[in-house]
């Protein structure tokens, strides 16, 4: 196996399964939330909040039943969007993808998509065409791994301050990284 995270392909690590799916949570981005764990991932950061999503075979497979309920659940008005995490959405973008097109098919702009990632943002940046097509739909990514060392509760929606808030779509226009609201969130 490639040893470089740039390198990683969803082909290499993916079997399409999901942890967990909560409808209309409060903490995996800003308002109500659709929020889908992905299973996988291989970063394992010492600390992991949800070790258990590390293990690709881990939870039950991705269905169109599972699809079609997050898409009916995202049409209530006080849902503001889908938050994928997991898990790596970036080596599960099989799933990832596939969700993601239809929400904005079904939804435009009117609901938002948000991310975390083990990836930084200059590692998606220079990431597998997936990754890459992902982002396209995306509109804020948490970036980059857990670090233990760096871990403060007090920080709006990261476990440690090595991670950023992007505002993906402005990022991807101006050809650097943006961070969402200017950065008026720490």
């Amino acid at each position: 196996m490639k040893t470089d995270p740039v390198t990683w392909t969803s082909e290499q690590f993916s079997q399409h399964y999901i942890a967990d799916y909560k409808p209309y949570n409060f903490v995996d981005g800003e308002g109500v939330r659709c929020s889908l764990y992905v299973s996988g991932c291989p970063f394992a950061c010492k600390g992991c909040y949800n070790k258990v999503a590390q293990n690709f075979a881990y939870g039950k497979p991705y269905s169109i039943e599972l699809e079609d309920q997050i898409i009916s659940d995202l049409r209530e008005d006080y849902c503001q969007g889908l938050t994928l995490l997991g898990g790596e959405p970036f080596l599960n973008t099989g799933v990832t993808l596939q969700l993601s097109q239809r929400v904005r098919k079904e939804f435009k702009h009117q609901k938002d998509i948000w991310s975390w990632t083990g990836y930084t943002w200059d590692e998606l940046m220079n990431g597998t065409a997936d990754k890459l097509e992902l982002l396209q739909y995306l509109d804020v990514v948490v970036d980059g791994r857990f670090e233990l060392d760096k871990k403060d509760l007090s920080l709006a929606f990261r476990g440690s301050a090595n991670q950023n808030i992007i505002d993906v779509q402005q990022s991807l226009l101006a050809g650097e990284m943006i961070l969402w609201k200017d950065g008026q969130y720490r």
